[in-house]
This record gives structure tokens, C-alpha cells and sequence, in this order.
């Protein structure tokens, strides 16, 4: 079979993606074809897609082969990047199983190398949860990985499973009067003062609240949000949850400081895992990636979730990875001044600045 390959500024064709997964009994969320004008919308960054058709001998439409999503990062802080995708945990080529899926995919990272040659850009960056290899590909990252969580039948079956500590704690919430509510972009008020604030006290700019719009106006009721409230009515604790194919995924979650007391980050996952489980009737539960032996691992583990790798391969051009590390030491003055700036300020200026950050 021959292919012919393209690179477009727009999102792939939803038709041509249902092709591509029409086979997968699972899909998680990070394939929607929508991230790619989310993310470029909500950063407002550049979309290209590389697509990869089979040749065809009659005039019929070429049937679709794979795409590959790219962000095209630029920002007067850190240069220029090429990012499959921004925000995203899972992405890169998407091909369907089959004796040429090797193939398709070469050719795709061969268009992508050639784009970021073409844009100057430092490096690109391909978020894979496989092996794929390619001449061009020269660095890869492997210290983050998935916590994802195989659900059961019901939501009584997990309780049984979680064991005694983390039911303490979800109890502990409930008695102290905290309450889940459940809803759409209507919470997006309440979801993004709790994410601002908790991405502040972490040291970590924030994303504009115009790519959460962006995330409700694309996924519509793929995406939704639960918010916590005590019995004062006080907000303390709000997650986003989309929803895949048998797939949920958590892409972003807060709770408030003095809502440790309360025990309300426990009391919120323990709402997004049962609404998973009962209403959406998921099959796997994705907690977002982390690195191995963090807090976050940990708190990802205590529920039984369990450690998918992440591949991240990387065509770098100029510079070395370890600029652009959270754990650089060039970034953890800025971090200690972040962390004591008003939440305010760092909603008002951290868009800005994250928009650029791969």
C-alpha cells in the first residue's frame, strides 16, 4: 500500500477519527479530535495536523491512514516548541492496529520533523503511552506515568476495596456536612477560583479560564464538573472530569488549603470515582499523570490505582531537556514568589506565562 501525506490548520476530521477508532472498545479522552482547536484556542497557539491517506486508483475520497496533532508553541520566555499535544496527558500518532501501522507512523513523525524544522522550533514533543521509534527521535523522558484505576460493576464494590484508612477519611468529609454537586460550564466560576488558587499555592501558573470555556464548547456533555461545598456553603474543593470511550480522565482538580482538615480532596474523588462508576459507567478511571513516589502517587495509589508508562520521545534541535524541568534550578526562585503572590495577580499574568510553558 502507498500513502500520501498532508499537514493542515485545522482539527482532524471527526469522520476520518471515527475510522481510525472504530475498532478500540476503549478510547480515552486525550484522542478527541477537539483537543487540537481546545488547546490552540485556549492558549492561542497554532494548530497543525499531519495526516497520513492511502493512495487511491479511482476518485473516491482516500480513506485515512493517521493523524498526528501538533501545538506550535511560541512565547518571548521559552522560545518556540512542537507539542503533541499541550495539556494533554495522552496523544501523538494515532493509527489503528494493522501490518502497516509502523510504517504510517514514520511517515507521520517525518512530516512532523520536517514542520519543526520548518517553524524552528526547539524541540517537538510526542506524548505516546507506547514504544515508537524513529531515526530522528534523539531524546525521551520516562519518569512520569498514568495512574489509572480499573473500576468494578458498582460503586459499593470499590468501597469495599479501598480499605478502611482512605474510608475513614471520605467519612470524616461527610460528617463535617460536605455536600458534591454536579454540573457543566455553568460551574465554571467555582471550578476556576478553586484550580487558580491551588495552582498558586503549588508555585504553578495557571491556564486561562478560556480553555476550560473552550473544553465545554467542543466536548459539550463529554465534559462536566463537580464542586464541593461545606455546610456553610463555602467552596473548598472542584474537578474537571471528561469522559471517554469506557474512559473517564480528571485532567484538572483543586482543593483549598483549609479543606485538608476536612478531609475534602478525599471527599471529592471519592464523588468523581462513584458518579464514574454509576452514572457514567466507565470502566477505567484515570487520576493524570505523576512521577513515581510522589505525593500525588501516593494519594493516586492508596485507591488502587496502578502505573501506566508514559513514553515521551523528543527531536531536539537546540538546547538541552533539562531547561524546561520544573525542577530546574533556575525556576525554584520564581517558584517560592509565585506561591506568596495574590491569587489575583497570578490569574491576571499566569495565562500568560503557561501558555508558552510545554
Amino acid at each position: 500500500m502507498k500513502y500520501t501525506a498532508s499537514i493542515s490548520r485545522s482539527a482532524p476530521n471527526e469522520s476520518d477519527f471515527a475510522y481510525l477508532t472504530q475498532s478500540l472498545s476503549r478510547l480515552h479522552p486525550g484522542w478527541f479530535p477537539q483537543w487540537g482547536e481546545i488547546v490552540s484556542r485556549g492558549l492561542r497557539q497554532e494548530l497543525y495536523s499531519v495526516e497520513i491517506r492511502e493512495e487511491q486508483n479511482d476518485p473516491s475520497p482516500a480513506k485515512i491512514a493517521g493523524i498526528l496533532p501538533l501545538i506550535a508553541m511560541k512565547s518571548p520566555l521559552f522560545g518556540r516548541h512542537l507539542i503533541a499535544l499541550p495539556y494533554v496527558n495522552v496523544g501523538g500518532c494515532l493509527v489503528p492496529e494493522g501490518e502497516d501501522r509502523e510504517k504510517i507512523e514514520t511517515l507521520l513523525i517525518d512530516e512532523a520533523v520536517r514542520l519543526a524544522e520548518n517553524l524552528d522550533v526547539k524541540y517537538l514533543e510526542l506524548r505516546h503511552v507506547r514504544e515508537i521509534r524513529h531515526p530522528s527521535l534523539n531524546f525521551e523522558r520516562r519518569g512520569k506515568v498514568l495512574m489509572e484505576l480499573e473500576l468494578p460493576e458498582t460503586s459499593e464494590a470499590l468501597w469495599k476495596a479501598v480499605g478502611p484508612k482512605v474510608r475513614n477519611q471520605i467519612r470524616k468529609g461527610e460528617k463535617a456536612g460536605l455536600r458534591a454537586e454536579w454540573g457543566g460550564k455553568e460551574f465554571l466560576p467555582e471550578f476556576y477560583a478553586v484550580f487558580a488558587e491551588t495552582m498558586r499555592n503549588v508555585g504553578t501558573p495557571v491556564y486561562s479560564r478560556k480553555l476550560f470555556e473552550e473544553i465545554f464548547q467542543k466536548l459539550g456533555e463529554k465534559a462536566e464538573i463537580c464542586i464541593v461545598r461545606t455546610a456553610e456553603n463555602r467552596l473548598v474543593s472542584a474537578a474537571l472530569l471528561v469522559h471517554g470511550r469506557e474512559i473517564t480522565e480528571v485532567p484538572s482538580a483543586g482543593t483549598l488549603r483549609w479543606g485538608n482538615a476536612l478531609c475534602a480532596n478525599m471527599f471529592l474523588y471519592w464523588n468523581l470515582l462513584k458518579h464514574t462508576i454509576d452514572d457514567r459507567h466507565a470502566k477505567v478511571f484515570d487520576f493524570g499523570r505523576s512521577s513515581v513516589g510522589c505525593g500525588t502517587w501516593h494519594f493516586k495509589k492508596q485507591w488502587g490505582a496502578q502505573e501506566v508508562p508514559v513514553v515521551w520521545k523528543y527531536f531536539v534541535r537546540r538546547g538541552t531537556m533539562d531547561d524546561m524541568r520544573p525542577d530546574n534550578a533556575s525556576y525554584g526562585l520564581a517558584i517560592r514568589i509565585w506561591k506568596r503572590l495574590p491569587v489575583w495577580f497570578t490569574k491576571l499574568i499566569g495565562p500568560w506565562i503557561v501558555r508558552g510553558i510545554p
